[in-house]
């Protein structure tokens, strides 16, 4: 035996004192060992619970990309926890892919459109229908298992007509609900909230016998007979329905790429809790607050204001031409920059670090090569300026950093940078610094 083991044997020809004295001894050994593991762990909870915290806010309209920064930023600096959701997110492209082709079929019930120069749009429609009808199966499986609510439009079986220029409705989900433990939990849980476990491997079998029909579709004339008609395709989930084959196949993982690319919009504040991975920052523990950009939510965010190291605020560029969906009358550019007016003018975030994201740059790109003309919807870009990126971003720059300089309750630093959410680490490109 050992010489370090404890309790250590008895002594040979013990007597009784000596062996009721020797007890208590270890008794009491064991008391004050424990008393010393129980401080010790006290310890440790008292300085995890005190451990400095890197406090972030991200602020911008609906849809202007915070969501996908985060997961950019998770990606960076904490990629085992990235690699550890995407089974969950794998569930949120898989809803995206069925919810979007039941859409599409939807608005093919509502078209006039009969011309087709390869085909009979409607026959085409028809046979769709049929085949992909439990698609519709599977947008309720997923919908249900990610705790997730769709908004009135966005019910495939609706009758109400389509209007052509509306992008297809979004389901989402409620700030807090945890929605990326359900597959985690899944298995085993007791609960009743959460789907059977067997619902999700029926929804991804069914995308698998579908998927042939789905790429069909994609390439059939029904779709073209929607673009003639003047329905908006540019949609986020296009990538999906693009790369159907390989999304909607049993065996498919998704790729950084495709989480990057998925869609949940939050409804309220989601919280995130970074543990960095990364050499310089290892150990820190980053707290991210994502707040609803919609009119209605903005009301909430001075609350998360206060003890705020650093606020990003992301500026959509390719919304120049788009209007807000909850006032079609409010341009979505213009109510990006009034509401950095207001973030700027904040006394509560006047000793935070300002990051200014001038995001979706690709999009901008591909709406400046279509010929659409910035100028045309932002009336103080003088007419003889170039229509193109470069130009474009400089100017919005300045006026932002315009806005910064004015507005500001005090002087502070601001970083302002052009992105790309979808590409992998941000792909920022620097515009410099604003002191």
């Amino acid at each position: 035996m050992s010489s370090h083991a404890w309790p250590p044997p008895p002594p040979k020809n013990e007597t009784e004192s000596e062996k009721a004295a020797r007890l208590a001894a270890e008794k009491e050994a064991k008391r004050i060992s424990d008393e010393i593991d129980r401080a010790l762990e006290q310890e440790r909870q008292e300085l995890r619970k005190h451990r400095p915290q890197t406090k972030i806010l991200l602020l911008g309209q609906a849809e202007s990309g915070k969501s996908t920064m985060i997961k950019n930023f998770q990606l960076y600096f904490c990629p085992s926890s990235f690699k550890a959701e995407t089974e969950a997110w794998r569930a949120v492209i898989h809803l995206n892919l069925a919810r979007f082709v039941n859409y599409l079929l939807y608005v093919l019930s509502n078209t006039n459109s009969s011309a087709g120069k390869r085909g009979d749009p409607k026959r085409d429609y028809r046979m769709f229908q049929m085949r992909l009808s439990p698609l519709k199966q599977v947008e309720l499986i997923l919908t249900r298992c990610l705790c997730a609510e769709s908004s009135p439009m966005s019910t495939p079986t609706d009758d109400k007509p389509v209007m052509r220029t509306e992008i297809a409705p979004e389901v989402f989900v409620r700030g807090g609900t945890g929605w990326k433990s359900f597959m985690r939990r899944r298995r085993g849980s007791q609960s009743k909230v959460l789907a059977n476990p067997d619902e999700i491997d029926d929804a991804r079998r069914i995308l698998d016998a579908c998927k042939d029909d789905i790429v069909a579709f994609w390439d059939s004339p029904a779709i073209q007979a929607l673009e003639q008609e003047g329905v908006d395709l540019q949609h986020h989930a296009r990538y999906f329905l693009e790369h159907a084959g390989r999304v909607a196949d049993m065996k498919y993982m998704p790729t950084t790429d495709d989480i990057l690319r998925a869609r949940l919009r939050t409804v309220g504040v989601e919280e995130y809790r970074m543990t960095m991975e990364t050499a310089a920052e290892k150990g820190a523990e980053w707290v991210f607050y994502d707040v609803g950009g919609q009119r209605s939510q903005r009301a909430s965010w001075a609350s998360y204001f206060e003890d705020v190291n650093a606020m990003i605020f992301l500026c959509p560029l390719s919304a120049f031409n788009q209007r807000l969906s909850e006032d079609r009358s409010v341009n979505r550019l213009q109510d990006s920059m009034e509401l950095w007016e207001t973030v700027c003018r904040s006394k509560l975030l006047s000793h935070a670090t300002f990051i200014l994201l001038l995001n979706k740059v690709d999009l901008l790109r591909a709406k400046l090569k279509a010929g659409i003309q910035f100028s045309d919807y932002v009336t103080n870009y003088d007419r003889d300026q170039p229509n193109d990126v470069d130009s474009v971003a400089h100017y919005l720059r300045r006026a932002m950093m315009d806005i910064h300089r004015l507005y500001s309750p005090r002087k502070r630093q601001l970083h302002v940078h052009m992105t790309c959410a979808i590409v992998r680490r941000v792909g920022l490109r620097s515009f410099g610094t604003e002191h």
